[in-house]
């Protein structure tokens, strides 16, 4: 049947010369460079298989019998999310060159037909993965962030997008920080694609009435995505975020004694926290005194839900001492300790969220205070000493309801009412 037609086209064309079709194929490998590097190397992660596997492709379609044509030799490079564009660029176009090199040593490649495509940050590519890989933390919102990237990242990614930042920050960097440790890596490679046109060379076509037995091509057309896998130079690290809490006891301001303290996320769910408050009131005509001045220090451990998803949110509990001394008196019997007090003792607190930037943590604490004050009477102008005590108690030293104002890089609260993802 294939020789009447070739024969009744050579008949309505005048020859052989004028039966000509083409068949595009083409075949594609991963090639793996270290990380930061443009240097080939044969034995690294398969790549000996893969180039060979190229090479002995190049060597057999370059034959003069053979009825394919190489057309085009193209290296696809890009950068994963957390590294520079410009300098997966220039990494990228010297890993193309090196590969270039590579295989013009199998036979003459003219220029025309190696080219190097960049394709930048390979955001579809992070979103396929993490489609696959059930163990990506908070993987549906992860997913819902990434699209919305990747579709804001349609028309062009811009340096003043900084979706790498927001990404290293959403739901505390628990999701950017094992995508870099698993996913990242599937992103750093260079794909070499080879593309062949089949022809029919008239010459070597069989006599007619001969049963014709074409070859059929070993490569397969690859799949070859819009967003291809990609090589990365060393990463630039992400800007670290930074949790920093400023707060105020509202317990004592309400009895008119100002006070500030300060927190500082350390890590690994431990933070430190310090307080000061400082009240110098008083009026001698009424036998009025509202003096105190001190502070404390805690060191927590967060604990819970929350606290994974968010630093310095949700249960804490720790260690704390205190100092303070202190003037009170209301018109009767005054206490006084001159000489500074001191407590001691376990603290148990929960934080939670009402605003993007604020939280309101409440705590108490149960310990020892020690110290010696003095009691005195109020007589006209003068103030006269009774007794001096030492004090010996075990109980609650220590209450707050504070409101704390988050600052610092990546620290707030992702509301519930917020119903767009953050931009």
């Amino acid at each position: 049947m294939i020789s009447i037609l070739l024969f009744a086209s050579f008949l309505a064309g005048g020859g052989f010369s004028e039966v000509r079709a083409s068949q595009p194929v083409s075949d594609s490998v991963a090639i793996r460079f270290r990380q930061g590097y443009s240097t080939l190397e044969l034995d690294f992660e398969g790549n000996r298989q893969a180039l060979a596997r190229i090479v002995d492709s190049l060597k057999v379609r370059q034959d003069a019998d053979s009825i394919y044509r190489l057309t085009r030799i193209e290296v696809i490079g890009g950068a994963s999310p957390e590294g520079s564009v410009p300098m997966n660029r220039r990494l990228s176009q010297k890993r193309a060159n090196k590969l270039f090199d590579y295989l013009s040593q199998y036979g003459e490649l003219p220029d025309s037909m190696m080219t190097f495509t960049f394709l930048g940050r390979d955001w579809n590519g992070l979103i396929r993965l993490v489609e696959a890989d059930p163990d990506v933390p908070y993987r549906d919102e992860t997913l819902e962030f990434l699209r919305d990237i990747a579709d804001r990242c349609r028309d062009g990614e811009k340096i003043e997008d900084n979706n790498v930042g927001r990404l290293s920050r959403f739901r505390g960097g628990v999701p950017y920080r094992y995508m870099y440790q698993h996913l990242f890596p599937e992103l750093r490679v260079s794909r070499l694609c080879v593309q062949y046109e089949k022809i029919w060379n008239p010459e070597k076509l069989p006599p007619i009435g001969a049963e014709l037995d074409f070859p059929t091509p070993s490569l397969e057309a690859p799949k070859v995505p819009v967003e291809m896998k990609l090589p990365e130079p060393p990463p630039e690290k992400p800007k670290k975020p930074l949790y920093i809490g400023l707060k105020t006891n509202m317990l004592y301001d309400a009895l008119a004694v100002p006070n500030i303290g300060a927190e500082v996320y350390l890590g690994r769910n431990w933070s430190i926290s310090g307080n000061w408050m400082y009240a110098w009131w008083k009026t001698d005509r009424h036998h009025w005194y509202w003096r105190t001045y001190g502070g404390d220090i805690a060191i927590r451990k967060w604990f819970g839900r929350k606290a994974k998803e968010k630093p310095l949110t949700g249960h804490h509990a720790g260690l704390y001492g205190q100092i303070i001394t202190y003037d009170f008196e209301t018109g009767g019997r005054g206490y006084l300790a001159d000489r500074w007090s001191y407590a001691a003792g376990v603290e148990y607190g929960y934080s939670v969220p009402v605003g993007k930037r604020f939280n309101i943590d409440f705590s108490v604490g149960v310990g020892y205070m020690g110290g010696t004050y003095k009691e005195y009477l109020p007589d006209n102008q003068c103030y006269v000493w009774q007794t001096t005590k030492q004090r010996h108690w075990f109980g609650p030293t220590k209450a707050e309801i504070s409101l704390v104002w988050l600052i610092g890089y990546g620290n707030y609260n992702k509301m519930n009412k917020i119903k767009r993802i953050e931009r």
